[in-house]
């Protein structure tokens, strides 16, 4: 059996001479790494849908039902593409049709979820102009 009080400064003296074990650029890059991580995730369409009214009520500042030019994040913001009808505003209609198809490119093997990695490639191939790729995933059921 370990001898706990003839134990513990022997592990404690083990972990100091790891830790100046001469490594240490080693070290700051795997720091710098993992201050850069962006974990991957997966958002179902039914997430993303149930995220939308949030998202419009917090654009919708005068809170009158409709976004304005005026309540964009941006003069040349995207979103103003989603007025459909061109009467210069957006409805909650229009913006929950626009987030959803956007939703919907973005799941390239259309399972009903974007993967961090899908999201990714379908805003590279819609960056270049590319309309269609390989499925990520081919074993998904079709729609």
């Amino acid at each position: 059996m370990l001898n706990v009080r003839g134990g513990a400064p022997m592990i404690v003296a083990a972990l100091m001479v790891a830790a100046c074990s001469g490594k240490g650029e080693d070290h700051a890059d795997n720091i710098a790494a993992v201050s850069n991580y962006i974990p991957p995730s997966v958002t179902s369409r039914l997430d993303f849908g149930s995220s939308i009214e949030r998202r419009f009520q917090a654009l919708d500042r005068n809170a009158d039902g409709k976004i304005t030019k005026d309540e964009l994040p941006r003069q040349d913001s995207r979103l103003a593409r989603l007025d459909k009808n061109g009467d210069g505003v957006i409805s909650a209609d229009e913006f929950s049709k626009g987030l959803l198809a956007r939703f919907d490119s973005w799941d390239l093997n259309k399972d009903g979820s974007v993967t961090t990695e899908e999201r990714r490639r379908a805003e590279a191939q819609q960056a270049t102009g590319e309309n269609s790729a390989a499925p990520a995933n081919s074993n998904a059921p079709s729609r």
